[in-house]
């Protein structure tokens, strides 16, 4: 093999590898304390209240409150498309949920201040997605959580 022709196909391999450190579909692994908050750019560092959204074929992003998730999705030209994935963290054990099948409960401490917490099941004072979704567009960013396009009040 020469060295130009190895020259030549060194992009669309590195390309590929890269590719090759997220799966396609479901969430993903996340480095607590490392990686940031697609929405506000905080640190993730809570796998109770953390959130994951992906596009079809899309790499996840990952958020450090699951209210800023909601925000951040309603932006988004795919946030109705079904293929759309929302990930969030049990507010119990930390492990990862069907964000539209998960149940919210209000009154939780979470990073940015949204305060709901997702639990598995539909116990008493839990609310679906759609009620969770409704609350969090209705009450906006919270004091705790200004992105970087609103600047300080």
């Amino acid at each position: 093999m020469s060295r130009r022709f190895f020259i030549g196909l060194a992009p669309g391999l590195v390309l590929t590898l890269a590719g090759c450190g997220e799966d396609r579909t479901g969430p993903v692994s996340v480095r607590w304390g490392k990686e940031y908050c697609e929405y506000c750019g905080m640190i993730v560092d809570d796998p109770r209240y953390a959130a994951q959204v992906r596009a079809k074929g899309g790499r996840a992003k990952k958020f450090d409150d699951l209210g800023d998730a909601v925000l951040w999705l309603a932006r988004q030209p795919f946030a109705e498309d079904p293929a759309t994935e929302f990930w969030v963290g049990d507010c119990e054990k930390g492990v990862w949920l069907d964000g539209r099948m998960a149940w919210y409960l209000e009154g939780r401490k979470s990073p940015m201040g949204h305060n709901f917490g997702a639990v598995p099941d539909g116990r008493a004072g839990a609310v679906d997605f759609a009620a969770f979704r409704r609350t969090i567009l209705e009450r906006g960013s919270t004091s705790r959580c200004e992105t970087p396009t609103q600047g300080s009040t």
